[in-house]
């Protein structure tokens, strides 16, 4: 939550809440430190579109492109 004080007063440049409540850090998606929410995202871009066998890097640069966590 102080994360989101510092956005709301505007002292987080890289950080913002998008229209839906997103927390959102330089446009991608802010995961937070929960090891098993990061687990599924990791599942499904191995399963998803974004890994038709492009390798370990590829689909790390994909998800790379929309999500972010510390």
């Amino acid at each position: 939550m102080e994360k989101l004080t510092l956005i709301d007063e505007g002292k987080e440049v890289d950080f913002g809440v998008d229209k839906n409540g997103v927390v959102r850090y330089r446009g991608r998606v802010c995961v937070p430190d929960v090891p098993e929410l990061k687990k599924m995202i990791l599942e499904e871009g191995h399963r998803s579109g974004l890994s038709i066998h492009p390798g370990v890097t590829k689909m790390y640069q994909d998800l790379k492109k929309m999500f972010w966590w510390p």
